[in-house]
């Protein structure tokens, strides 16, 4: 069974891009835009939606980082971004949660 919306919410955690790269050596580092729902997105992802996931990786909203961007990124190791697992992914996306 596939979790809710509101439980992947809740595995939404925080990482610096020394700990993402890993990920991206091995081809499961998946970058989501920014304006789209991260929770959200990683459920279309676990349920293996292919229309919706094609969709939004032929329009650029989810896919794999540049170039450009994973060299900005290298050059602080440190940047936060918000992340969610959905296995054998990592989703990420450059806006970080602020935690309370």
């Amino acid at each position: 069974m596939l979790p809710s919306k509101e439980e992947m919410a809740l595995t939404i955690d925080e990482a610096d891009w020394s700990c993402l790269r890993a990920h991206l050596n091995r081809g499961g580092l998946i970058l989501v835009d920014d304006s789209l729902d991260l929770a959200d997105t990683a459920l279309k992802v676990a349920a293996d939606d292919i229309a919706i996931i094609q969709h939004l990786m032929e329009v650029g909203m989810i896919g794999k980082p540049s170039e450009a961007k994973i060299r900005t990124w290298e050059e602080n190791l440190n940047k936060k971004f918000s992340m969610l697992i959905v296995s054998p992914y990592v989703l990420f996306q450059e806006k970080t949660l602020t935690f309370h």
